[in-house]
């Protein structure tokens, strides 16, 4: 997305600002508010009355859970404010901890809505293919110990490409919510001791990026054939894909509009 004017007067005005947000979700019970866990919206709304003294709320693209990271979450506010919309990011930098940090910042027309105006979302799922776990990147890769085939794993993926009924790769959804997503590209590759399964797709639903990589691990560790995945789709059962691997691995990279 990209800056849609920068107009400040001098007096105050109602403005509707969105954000570019980075974090590190280790600490944090997901994006969206609860009332007795940590959460970014509640984090980005305390930074907000902080530097403006006004109580807002905090829409985001998506609902990252538990444990999961973001590097190019988008939310949106609105406010009454003449700061220009580059003030935010230093001013909220300043009162936020450092495991959350605004990238950038603009001003959008107040209808803007940050999820239902998305046309796409990318995320990134990252495996540190190595017996020997490493107290650096902890945080933000999944370790599985034994040698994974790649090749296959990257054969297997691309039958997730398309639009398709998912629930085999959803945990719990309402009755009524539709499982058929689009996904625009899946790819893996490997880098060393590195394995990243990156998507882009119209929107995920929940659990779907670690239940689709716990799927092409079991191919990768050649428990089932590169087939697997293809029955998922066709016999589309919620939850049928049952590896669901842990948090710390997944990345939101980017929200596109």
């Amino acid at each position: 997305m990209g800056p849609k004017g920068d107009r400040v007067t001098a007096d105050l005005e109602r403005r509707r600002l969105a954000l570019v947000v980075e974090y590190d979700g280790s600490r944090y019970h997901g994006f969206q508010f609860q009332a007795n866990a940590s959460s970014i919206q509640a984090e980005l709304e305390h930074g907000i009355y902080l530097m403006t003294g006004q109580v807002v709320r905090v829409a985001g693209s998506g609902r990252t859970d538990t444990g999961v990271h973001a590097m190019g979450q988008v939310v949106a506010f609105s406010i009454e404010s003449t700061h220009a919309p580059h003030t935010f990011v230093n001013g909220l930098n300043h009162h936020l901890s450092n495991d959350i940090a605004i990238q950038s910042a603009w001003q959008v027309p107040m209808s803007f809505d940050p999820r239902r105006e998305a046309t796409s979302r990318t995320y990134r799922y990252t495996i540190l293919n190595r017996a020997s776990p490493s107290p650096i990147l902890s945080r933000f890769v999944h370790i599985i110990a034994r040698f994974l085939d790649t090749p296959s794993m990257a054969k297997a993926s691309q039958a997730l490409n398309g639009i398709h009924d998912f629930a085999s790769f959803s945990g719990p959804v309402p009755n009524s919510k539709s499982t058929t997503r689009k996904i625009h590209k899946a790819e893996v590759f490997r880098n060393g001791d590195i394995v990243t399964f990156e998507v882009e797709a119209t929107a995920f639903l929940p659990q779907q990026m670690r239940r689709m990589t716990g799927a092409l691990v079991e191919v990768g560790l050649h428990k089932v054939p590169i087939e697997y995945l293809v029955n998922l789709i066709l016999n589309p059962q919620l939850g049928a894909a049952s590896e669901v691997l842990p948090p710390q691995g997944l990345c939101l990279i980017t929200v596109n509009y």
